[in-house]
């Protein structure tokens, strides 16, 4: 048994290869790991796969054609997206990439429309009856200074990795900012720490798995430090956001506060790999050995059995590339 798994926009996730390859050893299955990125020659993951192909940006008309072309010739059976960027062009293009033989491993393309739009991601949980932080767009904070409670957080609608993320205690810290009404929100800061729940779904869009980690310390929107907790509310939160979540595919992830008083909030969603999932992997979550067995026609090993109090520490590693010899 033989599998080619294509990682898009691959950029640092070695160990994300990592994984798939050493639950592919596990499984006596052979694993051929191509990565893109725009520019491969500088991007970790691609150093680190067998193959590596430079793409175009996921928000141009050329990058789903360019992957097409990449998948025909690999013979891809698995395509993972890594970044927020690309999962809706990806998630639209599903029926094209299976046509040619390869699963894109994302949810359904309104999933990931809701997921991208942090607005709508905070309407759509408040809908079904999940505990969100009040959340408004910027304007509507603006011309209305009592509409949310102070602190506030200010993001991008369709923000990532904590990218153009900033706190005011007060209206006119926010209107010193001078943000993009149109492209900004803002958020009540909810005191207390902050968790990402990693999340599996089955084929038949059944959540199987759920791993929650206390995110100790961060860099750049990515959990350095990390523990995982088998806390009975963020398993609850996991269980009614699984329900509430039609047409989840593969990994997705969700982001909480747990107050010192025991309450809890749900405040972000990531339909795919999260930054953090070597930790869950390593605790027993393999969700990248389940999706090579979805890809193998192979019964499924996923469980809900993991390890609780499992330290991640991070570290930096290096990858060295001599120059060609022309």
């Amino acid at each position: 048994m033989n599998l080619t798994v294509l990682f898009s926009s691959a950029g640092r996730r070695v160990e994300l290869i990592n994984c798939f390859r050493k639950d592919a050893r596990a499984l006596n299955c052979g694993l051929r790991v191509v990565a893109t990125d725009m520019r491969p020659e500088l991007s970790a993951a691609c150093a680190a796969a067998d193959a590596s192909w430079a793409v175009p940006r996921c928000d141009t008309r050329e990058f789903v054609p360019r992957l097409l072309a990449i998948c025909a010739e690999e013979k891809v059976d698995l395509l993972i997206p890594t970044i927020d960027p690309e999962l809706l062009p990806l998630a639209r293009a599903r029926a094209e990439f299976a046509a040619n033989g390869t699963r894109v491993v994302v949810s359904d393309a309104m999933l990931v429309e809701v997921a991208r739009d942090k607005i709508r991601t905070a309407a759509a949980l408040a809908q079904a009856g999940l505990p969100v932080p009040r959340t408004a767009p910027l304007g509507e904070l603006l011309a209305e200074s009592t509409r949310l409670e102070y602190p506030v957080i200010l993001k991008r609608i369709d923000g990532s990795s904590s990218v153009g993320l900033h706190e005011a205690t007060q209206l006119d810290e926010v209107r010193g900012l001078g943000l993009d009404t149109a492209t900004y929100l803002a958020q009540e800061k909810w005191p207390g720490r902050e968790y990402t729940v990693n999340l599996f779904f089955d084929r038949a869009g059944r959540m199987q798995c759920a791993v929650p980690h206390w995110r100790i310390e961060t860099r750049a929107g990515e959990v350095s430090k990390g523990r995982t907790e088998r806390l009975p509310l963020l398993m609850d939160l996991a269980e009614r956001l699984g329900g509430a979540l039609p047409g989840a595919a593969g990994p997705l992830c969700f982001q909480a506060m747990v107050t010192p008083a025991g309450q809890g909030a749900v405040f972000e969603i990531n339909a795919r790999f999260g930054g953090g999932y070597p930790l869950a992997h390593r605790a027993g979550a393999t969700f990248s050995r389940w999706l090579l067995e979805e890809a193998a026609g192979l019964a499924s090993s996923a469980t809900n059995a993991w390890q609780d109090g499992l330290t991640m520490l991070r570290y930096d590693a290096a990858v060295f590339r001599s120059a060609p010899r022309t």
